[in-house]
């Protein structure tokens, strides 16, 4: 048995959902292909098969008007069936003017053969019905071909279809001048569809457009120009004042502010030190910074993320599919009641066959789906190329629907809701001045891995303090460190394990007692026999921790704790931030508590950052990974955060919020003027062309509603 393949394509010309279900549709006939999924927003088809050539491929969907190249080329874009050189007449926004593509140029030459018979017309008004017919035809044949096309490829009742009766039937009756609008307005709407699709591809292209198409490889004391998509883990590369940096890295020598909003969205740069990572595609600005790259350029953050986002476009939401599902019995149903419109009346009450035949072809211009069907994608499309632009990654339009009902939200708390590694909070004197004891321990520490070595070692030199040299030094299992510094013995260790050593007052049990309570980790400094000073750590909330959680209630969002940490130091940070805490739990409780959650009725997010987050980011009903969180964590979530902001969780939910109210806003549109035409055209005050205007006006509106989430803003 032969192993299915599964291919990606890039398709040009698909702009709208119509297009998609089309090319799915012919796709599906070839022999060997077993599944088959189209996405107009992403510009891709994803064929399942049993080694089908790219040619059989090709074959199916050419005659219906689209072009068709591997994914990693470009595919040009057209809308006629005729064959355009590749890297011509792209529509794609970026890779050549939209009044180059194909469908402009037929709109164009149509417009022009209109205003030409309207001359004619005015000119010798006897042949003037003949110039208008000639008109119609320029853009009427390419679309009757389309459509007989999707007749004989399963798509029988496409909106080419639709507008080949209705031009025909038009002619038939002497509305030739009419017809010719209508057709013209089609191809108008066509062309706006296009433009609007490649603004939302455009978007998320353009965060591929940001890393640099070369690098500065640093090879000894020289450097050479390479292209960035050569480089190699672990090169060095040399960034200059102003550039920006082509690569995921590791800042090995420098130290320069680094603006970062391309990336994350953050307004204000970001001071960076050797040891600090970096992204591809931000700037620096200061001064010359030497980086290590850790991650190729198939696999930096820009990319992930561009790839996260046209899979996600690729899924279709459950609204979208719901709208696809009803368009497949709707497009007939409009056939079935223009026929009767038109046939009905002069059948049974006698009127007159040309008005009811005219208001029958009317109905089926005014039934065309297109609006409805692509009032959820482009949504989808534009919110999740937003919220990518702004580290906010959601894989597929079911979460993005998801989110807005969500209830309760769970946060892990190192690293989600923590920096994720201990810092200095209080040094307390005693027999030596602050500097001093930080001087002391550091001199210690010098060298460790430790987090509470590397939290010490971080403040004294964030404070300038000098670090002396030590000698002797030793660890002392499960109670602190011990070493001789200028000439004094110097230990530092556990409270417990001091107080072994020295006797403390009353007054130091008291501060110790005090910082324990607060969560902290507390180390005692002795120089000699007495105590040289107290050093607090403890692993702080984010700077914008509080601010989020306030925001998540703000829009009526319970939040919750899970973490493994011991009960002191949750119910210390949970205290400051303002949260309920659970506490002291395994893996496998985090996930009973978000099932218990969801028994009780709740929507439940659950925000984690570890390989221990992952079975509740499984169980909950959307799963977000926290930025620089773990594979794991990354591949179990439904979402993910990448810039590490806890703001990020309520403007995520806001972003799906956004998206519904747009979504709902666009279907009324599309529902809503086919109403009001509907009407209007059974009473007779409107005829053919204010009839495609219902369709592809709807489809207009719908589509620019649609891209103002490109616009989206957090709180």
């Amino acid at each position: 048995m032969t192993q299915a393949t599964r291919t990606r394509y890039r398709v040009g010309g698909m702009d709208c959902g119509a297009c998609a279900t089309k090319i799915e549709n012919a796709v599906s006939r070839v022999p060997g292909v077993s599944e088959v999924g189209a996405s107009y927003t992403a510009g891709t088809l994803n064929v399942t098969h049993d080694d089908v050539p790219f040619a059989a491929i090709q074959r199916a969907i050419k005659p219906l008007g689209y072009s068709l190249a591997p994914d990693g080329a470009t595919a040009a874009s057209d809308a006629s069936g005729h064959d355009h050189p590749r890297g011509h007449d792209h529509f794609e926004l970026g890779d050549g003017p939209w009044w180059k593509t194909p469908k402009a140029i037929l709109a164009l030459t149509c417009g022009i053969a209109m205003l030409a018979a309207w001359l004619v017309g005015m000119v010798v008004p006897d042949i003037g019905h003949e110039a208008f017919l000639l008109a119609l035809l320029v853009g009427l044949i390419p679309v009757g071909r389309r459509a007989i096309a999707g007749a004989m490829t399963g798509s029988p009742f496409s909106i080419e279809t639709l507008m080949t009766i209705a031009a025909i039937g038009a002619v038939i009756i002497g509305a030739t001048e009419e017809a010719a609008m209508v057709v013209l307005l089609f191809l108008i709407g066509e062309v706006l569809e296009g433009v609007a699709a490649s603004r939302a591809r455009a978007s998320i292209k353009g965060l591929a457009d940001l890393v640099p198409k070369t690098a500065l490889l640093v090879d000894g004391d020289s450097t050479t120009e390479v292209a960035a998509a050569s480089l190699a883990l672990n090169a060095i590369i040399m960034v200059r004042p102003g550039d920006r940096i082509p690569a995921d890295g590791t800042i090995t020598q420098g130290q320069s502010a680094i603006d970062e909003a391309p990336v994350t969205g953050e307004s204000v740069p970001k001071t960076k030190q050797p040891g600090d990572a970096v992204f591809a595609g931000t700037i620096n600005t200061d001064a010359v910074l030497h980086i290590r790259v850790t991650a190729t350029a198939s696999d930096n953050t820009i990319a992930r993320v561009v790839q996260l986002v046209e899979e996600a476009q690729e899924s279709k939401a459950p609204t979208a599919r719901f709208i696809d599902d009803f368009s497949r019995y709707y497009t007939p149903g409009v056939l079935v009641v223009g026929a009767l419109v038109a046939t009905l009346p002069p059948l049974v009450l006698g009127q007159s066959w040309s008005e009811w035949v005219y208001k029958g072809l009317a109905i089926l211009l005014i039934g065309c789906p297109c609006a409805l069907v692509i009032s959820t994608p482009a949504a989808i499309a534009a919110a999740l190329s937003a919220g990518a632009r702004r580290g906010l990654l959601l894989k597929g339009g079911a979460v993005l629907e998801r989110l807005h009902t969500i209830t309760t939200v769970a946060l892990d708390k190192t690293g989600t809701l923590t920096q994720g590694k201990p810092q200095v909070t209080d040094i307390h004197p005693v027999a030596r001045p602050l500097p001093k004891i930080l001087s002391l321990a550091a001199a210690l520490e010098t060298g460790s891995n430790h987090p509470l070595a590397l939290a010490i070692l971080a403040r004294a030199k964030a404070d300038g303090v000098p670090v002396p040299p030590s000698a002797a030094a030793h660890a002392i299992p499960g109670k602190g460190l011990s070493a001789r510094v200028g000439g004094e013995e110097i230990f530092l260790g556990s409270a417990v394990a001091a107080a072994q050593r020295v006797a403390f007052t009353p007054e130091l049990d008291t501060l110790i007692n005090r910082y324990t309570d607060a969560g902290k980790t507390v180390s005692v400094l002795l120089a000699g026999n007495e105590i040289a000073g107290v050093i607090a750590m403890r692993d702080e909330p984010r700077a914008d921790a509080r601010t989020g959680l306030d925001a998540l209630k703000q829009i009526n969002v319970d939040v919750i704790m899970l973490t493994g940490d011991n009960a002191r130091t949750a119910a210390a940070i949970g205290a400051d931030l303002g949260i309920t805490v659970r506490a002291d739990l395994m893996p496998q409780d985090k996930q009973t508590i978000v099932r218990d959650l969801q028994a009780s009725g709740q929507i439940v997010a659950k925000i984690g950052d570890g390989i221990n987050d992952a079975p509740a980011l499984a169980a909950a009903d959307i799963g977000i990974a926290m930025g620089g969180g773990t594979d794991v964590a990354l591949e179990t979530a439904d979402a993910a955060i990448l810039h590490g902001r806890v703001t990020d969780i309520a403007d995520m939910i806001g972003l799906s919020r956004a998206t519904m109210t747009n979504i709902w806003q666009n279907i009324s549109v599309a529902l809503g003027l086919k109403v009001v035409f509907l009407i209007t055209t059974i009473a007779g005050i409107t005829g053919l062309w204010p009839a495609i205007l219902a369709d592809t006006g709807a489809t207009v509106l719908v589509t620019l509603n649609a891209m103002r989430l490109l616009g989206w803003r957090p709180r």
